[in-house]
């Protein structure tokens, strides 16, 4: 499913899949946003913006996250991105993968994140 509101993907893949009870999201980054040059921390708060958004559509929220996948290409700030990660989980803590990649599609982005959740 798409989200005309996240704008087309580029390729041949959808925003997200719903699965039984479970919203499985492609990897979902700041491009073609405000936060597209900003902070890891400011793409992070744009990316979780978009996946709060697909979940609500299917009417889910980001208190069912079941897993997330982060893909960063620079670890030099974890700090601030595991402060913003704890500012969107609050109390509900997904499991986690953080894996640190060579670079994104753009040379801009600092972050990805695919989603897992309950529906």
């Amino acid at each position: 499913m798409n989200f005309p509101e996240l704008g087309l993907p580029a390729g041949p893949y959808s925003h997200a899949v719903i699965h039984g009870n479970t919203l499985y999201t492609s990897g979902m980054t700041a491009f073609g946003t405000q936060a597209q040059e900003d902070s890891i921390s400011e793409q992070t708060k744009e990316v979780f913006r978009q996946i709060e958004f697909m979940a609500k559509a299917v009417g889910s929220s980001l208190s069912k996250l079941i897993k997330v996948t982060i893909f960063v290409t620079d670890l030099s700030d974890m700090q601030a991105l595991r402060q913003t990660l704890s500012d969107i989980y609050q109390t509900h803590l997904p499991a986690s993968s953080l894996i640190k990649i060579e670079s994104l599609f753009s040379a801009d982005l600092n972050v990805e994140v695919e989603a897992i959740l309950a529906i």
